[in-house]
């Protein structure tokens, strides 16, 4: 049984900076793809970035060159540093794994659909 559990939320102002992690315990061996959804008030949920068991990431258009992911194995953790923080970055983040055909996690169609999800961290920009 896969367990994700996020921490690094908060709030900050505009322009500053958060790390969000991501630990995933259980049947971790059953993954290829982990990253980050956030969802707004009122919105859809959206995928952030995502990152393949290779290391190949990709990323939302508006959070290239702000935001990245990274993940360190030995600690079965994911990271998602978010720099230059902006009032519309304002969300809750999910971090979500799955196991998912070669490619389909950085191809930008992942939706995690049949996969595991955590319990959602809350980021506040203002």
């Amino acid at each position: 049984h896969v367990q994700l559990v996020e921490s690094g939320g908060g709030s900050v102002q505009p322009g500053g900076s958060l790390t969000l992690s991501c630990v995933v315990s259980g049947s971790t061996r059953s993954l290829n793809c982990m990253g980050w959804f956030r969802q707004a008030t009122g919105k859809e949920r959206e995928g952030v970035a995502a990152i393949d068991s290779d290391g190949a990431s990709i990323y939302l258009d508006s959070m290239k060159g702000r935001f990245t992911i990274s993940q360190e194995n030995a600690k079965n953790t994911v990271y998602l540093q978010m720099n230059q923080l902006k009032p519309e970055d304002t969300a809750m983040y999910f971090c979500a794994a799955g196991l998912v055909p070669s490619a389909a996690c950085t191809n930008g169609g992942w939706t995690n659909r049949d996969g595991r999800w955590g319990q959602g961290t809350q980021v506040t920009v203002s």
